[in-house]
């Protein structure tokens, strides 16, 4: 089973959207432009990289280029079961899951980023990278230390992240040196994210939280605070709060998804920290980072050879692509509904009603059985992104 992963703030690097100018997905770039009123183009391409590591750009920068990714490997015919995201990633996997809207989405995440930037600067903060540890070793070590200082991320075994005030992290960090830590890094950062060093941060975004749509995520989504997947919107409300001052489970987060049986993790977005933190808690899976238009004939040949057959010799498809797939696309932006009498499995015609966007009517232009819906209900599209997946017969 196939898993998207997306990137948190960190991954960002200057230029990283060049290389998309010129693909279809690149439409994305201007309705989040239109949401943010913050020139997405100019950030993605002419950034440098300290301008970048600001933080209301650095997690704008990095939701937007994970999304575009998203829809170029949806143009391909390919969705996945499940969805998680780091810290900031946790956005593009419950958009990516539909269970939020692309425009609010980038809105919520650019009122994130400023917010975060205000709670920094009324709170100085850093954090560092400790390697080496056990999990509890690093609990107890902040737990001695006598000052605000808290495990921020479980990143992988023996890959963990602590945060707080700049003299007290010096003061953790020697401490884990003492206790055998093979190496300690203070990050690039002008924060203690994920501690409660950011509450006011929470305040002001759990408002924004408050008003905005969230629906049941399709498919699986796993969440950061507990590293369990979650359906009621409400609950995700709560989450998305919280995440803010709780640290990111991300070694849980891979662990229940492989109790889930997932095996491919595709991580959506710039970089590939995820992929090697994936490697770290689990080498036995199938793992790729998607960030460039060339990656995506690496994910084609990754996903195509995994037709396998049980041993009663019957064969299973599952999520791969087949000469005979076909993509219905939106003829034009807006609000999606489908049709309510068209199921899964069902027989489509050339020409059938299958949906509207907006006041316009979406055909299909082939015949085939219809695998999959790829739009959910009432998501907000944009003009040639994929409705439906159909198998030619």
């Amino acid at each position: 089973m196939i898993v998207f992963t997306y990137p948190g703030q960190g991954s960002q690097f200057s230029g990283m959207g060049s290389s998309w100018l010129s693909h279809p997905s690149w439409e994305l770039i201007e309705e989040a432009s239109d949401a943010t009123q913050v020139d997405l183009s100019d950030l993605l391409i002419n950034a440098d990289d300290e301008s970048l590591r600001e933080t209301q750009n650095a997690q704008l920068s990095t939701f937007v280029l994970s999304m575009l990714v998203l829809d170029a490997v949806e143009r391909l015919g390919l969705d996945s079961t499940g969805h998680a995201g780091h810290s900031l990633g946790e956005y593009s996997a419950l958009t990516a899951s539909g269970a939020l809207d692309f425009f609010d989405a980038a809105r919520l995440v650019n009122i994130r980023g400023k917010a975060m930037k205000n709670a920094l600067e009324e709170n100085p903060g850093t954090m560092s990278a400790v390697l080496g540890l056990s999990d509890s070793d690093v609990e107890e070590l902040c737990d001695e230390i006598d000052g605000e200082v808290w495990v921020a991320n479980y990143n992988s075994p023996g890959q963990l992240v602590i945060a707080g005030n700049n003299s007290v992290i010096e003061e953790a960090s020697d401490l884990a040196r003492k206790m055998g830590a093979k190496k300690v890094t203070q990050l690039s950062v002008a924060g203690a994210f994920h501690t409660p060093l950011m509450s006011s941060a929470r305040a002001e975004l759990s408002e924004a939280i408050e008003n905005t749509d969230i629906r049941p995520p399709s498919g699986v989504v796993v969440a950061n605070v507990d590293g369990m997947p979650h359906e009621n919107p409400e609950t995700w409300r709560a989450l998305m709060s919280a995440q803010l001052c709780s640290p990111v489970r991300w070694t849980q987060t891979i662990e229940t998804l492989l109790k889930m049986n997932f095996s491919t993790f595709i991580e959506i977005g710039p970089g590939k920290v995820l992929t090697g933190l994936t490697k770290r808690v689990e080498p036995n899976t199938q793992r790729l980072n998607i960030n460039e238009p060339s990656d995506l004939d690496q994910l084609l040949d990754l996903i195509a050879p995994t037709l396998s057959t049980d041993v009663s010799g019957v064969s299973h498809e599952g999520e791969h692509l087949f000469s005979t797939d076909r993509l219905v696309v939106s003829p034009s932006a807006g609000m999606f509904k489908p049709v309510s009498n068209l199921e899964i499995g069902e027989k489509v015609s050339n020409g059938q009603l299958l949906g509207h966007v907006g006041t316009i009517e979406i055909h299909s232009p082939f015949s085939g059985e219809l695998m999959g819906w790829i739009a959910v209900t009432e998501e907000r599209l944009t003009a040639s992104q994929p409705v439906a997946w159909l198998r030619v017969t």
